[in-house]
């Protein structure tokens, strides 16, 4: 694997330079995105993928987890470049692994990582996340990046690759989901948006049919959710905690991607800086999602229970009780560092 030049926080010119040579010498690519992918995920690996399909490289996308495409992104899809993650080689040529976080995060595809590099392959890791653990041979890793789709864009520059419509589609959906609908946008975040959008993206269709757009059954078990929820004002750190639980009784006739946007309507509660929400996997089995307005680093608490993350928005997954699972969560937000 390869050493670190730069510091923590982006890649290098060279690292990025090395990783552009590396694919643009490739003719066999294996682009993976963690389990339940989302668009920034999914967008990284497909933009990349088409733009290496147009150079003529052999281009398959898998992801570990659901077996389907999640049904907001099959239309970032436009060359048919995903496969079931049966069929993924045991050992590609090259494999590009991005926005995990984690090895664990490709789930049943995490071994294709050490059987890639076991024969001699390559393994480029293209990511945002702040504790990466530089799993690869070769790492684009940029903590400040707002999205893995930023990285994506200064790959396909380096490669000298066209910005046609299908892949300013794919890269305008991870920017304007992990941006938060560019609430944690910076100027340059903007001025990505502008490039995707002068090369013909339609963000008001793209955006309601990413983000807005929800089965009738949503409504429902949001309405069962939220009704339950329930708001510690002195916890975390004296900040305020709200907390919600999908019980998989209610979660039943629901996607899993709708059920991931739950957090994101318990974390208005304006009498908390942390919402957290228990997803119920199994019999006491739960994946939990942390959020932060401004002032928790989640990232850390998550990490304290077996997870990780971004500062303000992060996660894990846990066994046991959910009255347990809550009290590891309380437990590790009043060590959680507070961001100044």
């Amino acid at each position: 694997m390869d050493g670190h030049s730069g510091t923590a926080a982006e890649p290098t010119p060279d690292e990025v330079a090395a990783a552009a040579r590396l694919l643009a010498d490739a003719s066999d690519v294996t682009l993976l995105a963690h389990v339940n992918p989302d668009a920034d995920a999914l967008g990284s690996a497909l933009a990349l993928g088409r733009a290496l399909r147009a150079r003529g490289a052999r281009v398959r996308v898998s992801f570990g987890h659901p077996a389907e495409v999640p049904a907001s992104l099959p239309m970032l899809d436009a060359d048919g470049l995903i496969v079931p993650a049966a069929v993924v080689p045991a050992a590609a040529p090259l494999l590009v692994v991005c926005d995990a976080g984690s090895l664990q995060r490709l789930g049943a595809l995490a071994d294709r990582v050490r059987t890639t590099i076991d024969a001699g392959g390559s393994v480029l890791v293209v990511d945002h996340h702040v504790a990466n653990p530089r799993f690869g041979t070769h790492h684009v890793i940029d903590e400040t990046a707002v999205a893995t789709v930023v990285l994506v864009l200064r790959l396909l520059d380096e490669l000298g690759a066209p910005l046609d419509l299908p892949i300013a589609r794919c890269l305008y959906a991870g920017l304007v989901t992990d941006s938060g609908r560019f609430r944690r946008a910076t100027a340059a975040t903007h001025l990505m948006a502008a490039r995707l959008l002068e090369a013909g993206v339609d963000p008001d269709a793209l955006t309601r049919s990413l983000m807005d757009t929800h089965p009738f059954a949503w409504l429902p078990m949001l309405s069962e959710v939220l009704g339950r929820a329930a708001l510690e004002p002195a916890a975390a750190q004296g900040l305020g905690l709200v907390h919600a639980e999908v019980r998989l009784a209610q979660s039943g006739d629901v996607r899993s991607e709708e059920l991931d946007g739950v957090i994101d309507i318990v974390r208005t509660t304006a009498e908390a800086e942390v919402s957290v929400v228990l997803k119920e996997l199994a019999a006491d089995r739960w994946s939990v999602s942390l959020r932060a307005d401004s002032k928790v680093d989640v990232g850390a608490a998550a990490s304290l229970c077996g997870g990780g993350g971004h500062r303000l928005a992060a996660g894990f997954t846990a066994d046991g009780s959910a009255d347990d699972v809550l009290d590891s969560v309380r437990a590790a937000l009043e060590q959680a560092p507070l961001l100044g």
